[in-house]
């Protein structure tokens, strides 16, 4: 559905600004903590009032004899009561903190305060990738760490997958549209947040389909009536032991069913086992599905994971909620009272019964379910940056020729204040930008501006500039290409290994947008001229756009280029007072200065 599509009307209302709704609402659940806080304090009294006086009647009734016994039950069933109580009251409050944690996150994002927070995503940092480690994606203040909200590995393997990889049109305008969907729908966001008993508790996606798509171990039908049947034969032969006494009838059939755990004892132990960390947070994996599956959503997207989530013989959230129950079966069996009964009761038998069936019944769906979720939590995590920046929008896709329009374009890892934003033009004319400055005049920061930015656009979500139009494009970037001692490999050979795969990459689509920095600067003058006109060229006849950076300018004389092909832009730089001024600004044309002698002169070097 395109995002005009969607009719505004129908989506939850939130303020227009996030400061003042996020300030508002973090402030609210504040003062629910402090009501929480006074109630937890008076049924903490009420239950050591309630002790005292269950222990005053219990000393008149066994000590003292003056009243019944039966006076006990008074102040034990309102001592139970009030511990349930006091146990929601608890988990309320807990969830209220973490609402305030979740809002003052978000104004930390807002107010350029989160580089120091976040999910930085470092097992997402791959050195080889052609643009991940330079556009800093991963590790801290990352764009990771600035996008995510996701409380399962799920909903972080697919917000990475996003960034690493471009999808078809088609996917992108699907994920705008679900991405405003989402925007302001606040209380889905936060309830999702707060869910789990810990705060910390993530959902691992591996370990659960693996158990749970795994053949089964007991496959014999018959146990499904043989166990329950030798359970009630071991009661009805307890009750004849115990009325006549006759010890025989249990004897036998405790004979049997021990005769049949043994049988199956090597199967249940690999049933059992295989569970050891399959089965973390599932009540925050139900919560989260029971969350979503109620959410009325409008994008066609999100409707279509919903149903992912709905459309199985049962509900996602209801299975694994079963699940969890069986979990808290098998887990019993460590109790010394079940144990003991353990024999007699085919307990081990009956619960690795019920944990096969659901495997059977359920285990085909896990996956689904588990995609759904992590493309919900991914899509949630660029609805709340969406939410965030409300003047960040979203980028007009074009067809046609490679191309890149954009318009004061700012970096979204640098601190609104600092950012210096600059326009970008890359289309079937001007198909390259040599830039040309000083070191710190801004050319590396550029190039992972636009870089960036076009990424946000590919994953889908709305992007730091005035206006963005382009055509699908593929990064391909050269900044942080060093030299490796563990390979044996020099930053000029590292640069050039990089360069080939960018090359390789261009005969494919979409098209490739690449970005090299200080392109061959390994090397010497003359062959960094001529090789950088042989890559460039390479590059340009794959149908590849994108830019350069150098301060050696010579390179600003390349030839062997259709005309009008490569466009010459600049930074300045000034000396002032012995100190070297950037204002950050991209120029046309060469830059026509260098300060880098009277620089050396000024801090005493004899140049």
């Amino acid at each position: 559905m395109p995002i005009a599509e969607l009719n505004e009307a129908e989506i939850p209302v939130a303020s227009d600004e996030p400061v003042e709704e996020y300030r508002r609402r973090s402030a609210a659940r504040e003062g629910e903590v402090r009501r929480l806080d006074r109630l937890h304090i008076r049924l903490g009294n009420v239950r050591l009032l309630l002790a005292t006086v269950a222990v005053v009647l219990a000393w008149w009734a066994f000590r003292s004899h003056w009243i019944s016994p039966w006076w006990l039950a008074a102040p034990v069933v309102a001592f139970a009561v009030v511990a349930v109580y006091h146990a929601r009251v608890l988990r309320a409050r807990r969830c209220a903190l973490r609402a305030v944690a979740v809002y003052q996150r978000g104004l930390a994002r807002i107010e350029d305060r989160w580089m120091d927070g976040g999910q930085q995503g470092e097992r997402f940092r791959n050195p080889q990738h052609l643009y991940a480690a330079d556009l800093d994606l991963f590790g801290p203040a990352g764009l990771f760490a600035l996008l995510s909200t996701a409380r399962t590995r799920m909903g972080e393997d697919t917000l990475s997958s996003w960034l690493l990889s471009p999808v078809p049109i088609e996917e992108i305008r699907e994920r705008q549209a679900a991405v405003a969907d989402l925007r302001s729908r606040l209380d889905l966001r936060e309830d999702l947040q707060v869910l789990g008993e810990e705060e910390g508790a993530r959902v691992a996606p591996d370990a659960l389909p693996h158990w749970a798509e795994a053949p089964t171990e007991l496959r014999e039908g018959w146990l499904r009536w043989v166990a329950p049947l030798l359970m009630v034969l071991a009661v009805g032969a307890t009750v004849v032991w115990g009325v006549w006494n006759t010890f025989l009838p249990l004897f036998a059939v405790l004979l049997v069913e021990a005769s049949l755990t043994r049988w199956l004892k090597k199967r249940m132990q690999a049933i059992f086992s295989s569970t050891g960390n399959t089965f973390e947070s599932l009540d925050l994996l139900s919560g989260m599905l029971a969350r979503l599956e109620r959410e009325e959503f409008h994008s066609t997207r999100l409707l279509a994971l919903q149903t992912a989530l709905t459309s199985h013989s049962m509900k996602g959230s209801e299975a694994i909620a079963r699940l969890r129950t069986i979990v808290d079966l098998i887990d019993s069996r460590d109790n010394f009272i079940v144990k003991f009964l353990d024999v007699p009761l085919m307990y081990s038998v009956q619960v690795a019964l019920r944990s096969e069936m659901w495997r059977a019944q359920h285990g085909a769906a896990v996956r689904g379910w588990l995609d759904a979720t992590g493309e919900m939590e991914a899509l949630l995590s660029l609805a709340a940056y969406h939410y965030e920046h409300p003047a960040d929008p979203f980028p007009e896709f074009l067809d046609g020729e490679p191309c890149l329009q954009g318009e004061a374009l700012g970096h979204p890892l640098i601190p609104s204040e600092k950012c210096v934003r600059n326009d970008v033009t890359l289309d079937a004319e001007t198909r390259a930008l040599l830039v040309s400055g000083s070191n710190m005049s801004g050319k590396s920061t550029y190039l992972r501006t636009i870089g960036v930015n076009t990424v946000l656009a590919m994953a889908g979500a709305p992007v730091r500039a005035r206006r963005l139009r382009l055509t699908p494009l593929t990064v391909g970037a050269s900044l942080q290409v060093n030299d490796s001692l563990q390979e044996g490999s020099s930053r000029f050979y590292a640069e050039i290994t990089r360069l080939r795969r960018i090359y390789d990459l261009a005969a494919e689509r979409p098209p490739v947008l690449f970005l090299l920095d200080e392109l061959l600067q390994g090397t010497n003058s003359n062959d960094r001229r001529i090789g950088a006109e042989g890559v460039l060229r390479g590059l340009l006849e794959r149908g590849a756009i994108g830019i350069l950076t150098t301060h050696d300018l010579a390179l600003t004389e390349l030839s062997g280029l259709p005309e009008g092909a490569l466009r010459n832009m600049h930074f300045q730089d000034d000396l002032e007072d012995g100190r070297m001024r950037f204002d950050f600004q991209l120029r046309a044309g060469v830059i026509t200065k260098s300060n880098g002698l009277e620089l050396m002169r000024s801090i005493g070097l004899k140049v």
